[in-house]
């Protein structure tokens, strides 16, 4: 019986691996770049972690089981629970202000669509017991500092930005009890995703009163934030949330990112758990999901029985990441660096066979990455062999060279030979 992967998951062969390691090593060096640190976890943990950050609904969307022991646990769908339970069972020991990656495999029990798949891998960067919105600006600044290096300019992605705290702050003042609140943000977060007319209709179920409808339609359709004290009269709640926001954006463009960011009360983000900024980065045309989103959450620590402590985030898949890639030409099967190989050993006669391990062994030890044939064919299919290898070099051992102590080493890229002692490679 021939058995297919599940739908969902991805079989990385060798080429696939190339563009995996290829964005995962982009991401590991702009997060070392911006002063992050790697960290881990394990691949499950406790359902209850899960519950407590993403509420019962969450079971649905993630794959649990009971273990032999009687314990509910789930293949992680996300490690910002992770995060929050090793920072709080050391959170007196670990250096502050923490600055911390990590580049997860996640599972999600998911419907698999274009850029959504039941298991991906994901670049996760926070900053912890930072108070000032510096850290907001700075894990912004971080997710443009990577896309930019991949090329990708102002015309291709834009960074939309708001604030939960200032959207509370206004929901609240045109009459939404804070009780409400979190039943009506997964409403807002799906605004940019359905037609309007849906989005007004599912409005009108959660809420009976028009005229806030129609305040909430004019509200998440502004576009700046100079706009809000127009729509409605700030209090001293929405004013402090509206500088915060303001002071996010002065440092963005202090540090040089300002064309790619703009306000957009949309973003909402769907989760209950963000405190602060929020912040997502699309490509500039609209037609994909979101590459990375994320923001401040100030209340997750203190949510799983550590202190109250100041932290922001975000999280960037790498399945639409690829796609919007491929799209702009940034990423081709050629582009991606290839895996090379130093030397690669032709065995022409087999009686030499073990003077050729020992080479092989040899360069290995010195530090070359070496490979060789494990039959001696003809030359030329070795150096068929060396050349789908990507060897630099090649050593040739026997053939007319066989009687002596001597090897011809050829550059692969120049076809120049040498002739070298056999024992330079043996000492």
């Amino acid at each position: 019986m021939k058995i297919q992967a599940v739908k969902g998951t991805r079989d990385f062969y060798p080429p696939q691996m190339a563009v995996r390691n290829f964005i995962v090593d982009g991401w590991k060096t702009a997060s070392i770049r911006n002063g992050f640190v790697e960290y881990d976890g394990p691949i499950f943990e406790h359902l209850q972690m899960y519950q407590i950050k993403s509420g019962e609904e969450i079971v649905e969307q993630l794959f649990n089981f009971e273990d032999r022991g009687g314990r509910h646990l789930a293949i992680r769908p996300e490690i910002t629970p992770t995060l929050a339970r090793m920072v709080n069972q050391q959170i007196n020991a670990l250096p502050r202000p923490i600055k911390w990656f990590s580049v997860p495999r996640l599972c999600r029990a998911e419907r698999p669509q274009k850029g959504r798949l039941r298991e991906f891998f994901q670049w996760n960067i926070d900053i912890i017991d930072v108070e000032d919105v510096l850290a907001d600006a700075e894990v912004v600044y971080c997710s443009l500092d990577y896309l930019r290096s991949l090329g990708l300019t102002r015309n291709d992605v834009v960074a939309k930005i708001s604030s939960r705290r200032l959207l509370a702050a206004v929901l609240k003042n045109i009459g939404i009890p804070e009780a409400r609140l979190d039943t009506l943000y997964p409403i807002l977060d799906k605004k940019p995703k359905i037609p309007a007319e849906a989005f007004v209709e599912m409005l009108e179920k959660e809420i009976d009163d028009s005229d806030t409808v129609g305040m909430i339609v004019k509200l998440m359709d502004v576009q700046s934030v100079d706009d809000i004290p127009d729509l409605v009269e700030l209090n001293d709640e929405e004013q402090a949330a509206l500088d915060e926001l303001a002071q996010v954006f002065a440092y963005l463009k202090q540090m040089g990112v300002e064309e790619y960011c703009r306000f957009d009360m949309g973003i909402v983000r769907g989760l209950a758990y963000y405190t602060g900024m929020v912040f997502e980065i699309h490509d500039a045309a609209g037609e994909l999901r979101a590459i990375c989103g994320g923001g401040r959450y100030d209340n997750l620590l203190s949510d799983f029985g550590g202190p109250k402590v100041t932290a922001t985030g975000m999280g960037m898949g790498d399945a639409v990441l690829e796609i919007l890639l491929r799209e702009k030409g940034l990423l081709t099967d050629e582009s991606v660096p290839v895996q090379t190989l130093d030397y690669f050993v032709a065995c022409l006669d087999a009686d030499l066979f073990g003077k050729a391990l020992k080479v092989t062994a040899a360069l290995r030890q010195q530090g070359h990455s070496a490979n060789l044939n494990y039959k001696t064919n003809a030359l030329k299919k070795q150096m068929k062999a060396a050349d789908a290898m990507n060897a630099a070099k090649c050593i040739i051992i026997g053939g007319e060279l066989k009687e002596s102590n001597q090897l011809v080493v050829k550059d692969m890229k120049t076809g120049e030979q040498e002739l070298i002692d056999a024992m330079t490679f043996l000492k």
